[in-house]
């Protein structure tokens, strides 16, 4: 294949995006990696054909204020890249999303993208859950520690009165 995006899963985990508390991806990105001829309209389509295959938990459309702030985020996206604008406001899909709309897509490299998506949906998950593990960790300590901490800063306090004086 020629894709390098699809190559490089690191480049895959900088399309997905977190919006209403979800890992998402936008339809322009999936319509270029799955290398959709007329962009976006073939997502479109597809998943109007098969509506009862996507809950409003696999897709979403962007509300005006969530693609003014997705596009201030990126600063090289797909988003900008669109001759003549957007004109309407782009969907985005969950992992259970992407992974239903590569049943319905036709292309060549529909299958092999998928599961180069699916991996980064995975290390994506990795990677936020032993972030969380360490802030529960870090907060624990604060907690166990808080009134040795709080002995501390009242030793520095009076130390700090002692020496004004």
């Amino acid at each position: 294949m020629n894709n390098t995006i699809v190559e490089n899963k690191v480049d895959i985990e900088k399309l997905i995006y977190e919006i209403r508390s979800k890992q998402v991806m936008l339809d322009s990105d999936l319509a270029k990696l799955y290398e959709c001829k007329n962009g976006t309209k073939v997502i479109n389509q597809a998943v109007n054909r098969n509506i009862e295959r996507f809950p409003e938990d696999f897709y979403f459309q962007l509300t005006k204020t969530e693609f003014s702030n997705l596009k201030s985020q990126i600063v090289t996206s797909s988003l900008i890249n669109n001759y003549g604008g957007v004109r309407k406001l782009p969907y985005v899909f969950t992992e259970q999303g992407v992974a239903m709309l590569a049943t319905v897509i036709k292309t060549e490299v529909a299958a092999e993208v998928s599961v180069s998506i699916m991996r980064a949906f995975v290390t994506m998950k990795k990677y936020i859950s032993s972030n969380l593990i360490e802030q529960k960790l870090i907060n624990n300590m604060i907690l166990e520690h808080e009134s040795e901490i709080k002995l501390l800063q009242e030793s520095f306090n009076k130390f700090e009165e002692k020496k004004e004086n």
